[in-house]
């Protein structure tokens, strides 16, 4: 998000169905009902918005949407509107951190199944495979990766992509300060480095159903 948002001709939108998704679910999360005041529930509005015209007068409209947000009820027609990108990562590093927050997530929690049910549905609509990047691979090689990414979807790359200054934005959500501490201090993307990460033993099926789930979309990843 960080690296489309410090472009000049982007304009960003940060988990707009982040409020429908709470109210919805009446999921435990920090700063719920703070997000669902100040956000809109109701999915189709959100997605005529998702759809229409792009703010600014810009010519990219950058959705950072979290899967688990797009709750069945939520069609997915409207998908072969916009061009998707899926990031994958590593299902142990997605659930050491998210316990940072919530200690006993589930994997639809987690988004693993919905991440796969979408890439799936888009792919059925659309006749192509979505680009697919994996997060350790950005992280090896930013620019080589988003250099890829921006030629899969037919956009020109920009060396802004690659470093950003520190600080929150106005676009992002008002979870921030719950959720982007070290967003907020970042100013490029982090050197990869390999975490050898124990999980609790009552994740273990979790992490295992997320495994399944990240291998069958990470051999179609851009590379």
């Amino acid at each position: 998000m960080r690296a489309w948002g410090n472009r000049d001709d982007t304009f960003v939108v940060d988990e707009p169905f982040y409020a429908f998704y709470l109210k919805k679910t009446a999921a435990d999360h920090p700063g719920a009902e703070e997000v669902i005041a100040a956000g809109e529930t109701k999915w189709r509005k959100i997605v005529a918005t998702l759809t229409g015209p792009i703010p600014n007068g810009v010519r990219i409209f950058y959705q950072k949407q979290m899967t688990h947000h797009l709750l069945p009820e939520v069609s997915r027609d409207w998908l072969r509107a916009v061009t998707n990108c899926f990031l994958i990562r590593n299902p142990a590093e997605v659930i050491a951190s998210y316990i940072k927050k919530n200690r006993e997530p589930t994997v639809p929690d987690l988004g693993f199944v919905q991440q796969a049910e979408i890439f799936d549905s888009v792919r059925q609509q659309t006749g192509f495979i979505p680009a697919v990047i994996d997060a350790d691979d950005v992280l090896r090689d930013p620019e080589r990766m988003l250099r890829l990414l921006c030629h899969a979807i037919g956009v020109e790359f920009s060396a802004a992509m690659l470093s950003w200054p520190a600080g929150r934005r106005e676009t992002d959500g008002i979870w921030a300060e719950y959720w982007y501490a070290e967003v907020e201090r970042s100013t490029a993307f982090a050197p990869y480095r390999e975490r050898k990460i124990k999980l609790p033993k009552s994740l273990h099926e979790v992490h295992a159903r997320g495994r399944e789930i990240y291998y069958d979309l990470y051999q179609h990843r851009l590379r």
